[in-house]
């Protein structure tokens, strides 16, 4: 009986080790101070870089206001900022390609999260919770042959 005590006794302590073990993440950055993710939505694709700085965005070379005109696709892009808590401290300077505008805010906005929490990973928590680090896997379902469109027949007739 007392070898079965030390042994979860034993137990413990090497769980507290491991415990102690896992150090906290490091910050990712290059030369340039700038943090760099891919970010991935439907079929488009983003390349992000992050820096400090006023808040400003480009994407493609043009002004986020510019290349996504429509005001829900820009609140999109805002959402990390936002539920991270550092809106109007960071450049961002994105790249894109594929897709609609839709999927190409979305990939965006999923490359600013990653971004944001290899800059600072102590932001990791809260874009988590947010659910903006899990890349949403949903994509357009193939033709399948025998079919008019992924699923849908050809009109039946009878006579």
């Amino acid at each position: 009986m007392a070898d079965l005590k030390s042994l979860n006794d034993l137990g413990s302590v090497a769980e507290a080790a491991v415990v102690e073990v896992a150090a906290p993440r490091e910050p990712v950055r290059d030369a340039q101070n700038r943090s760099y993710a891919t970010g991935k939505r439907k079929d488009a694709v983003a390349r992000v870089w992050v820096k400090p700085g006023s808040g400003k965005v480009v994407v493609n070379g043009k002004e986020m206001a510019v290349y996504f005109a429509r005001p829900v696709l820009q609140m999109i892009l805002r959402q990390p900022f936002q539920v991270a808590g550092v809106s109007g401290q960071f450049d961002v300077y994105a790249t894109v390609a594929g897709g609609g505008l839709s999927g190409q805010a979305g990939a965006v906005k999923h490359g600013i999260s990653k971004a944001l929490q290899l800059w600072d990973p102590t932001l990791r928590p809260a874009l988590k919770a947010a659910g903006f680090l899990t890349r949403d896997s949903r994509v357009v379902e193939r033709k399948k042959y025998g079919k008019r469109k992924a699923r849908r027949s050809f009109q039946f007739s009878k006579r």
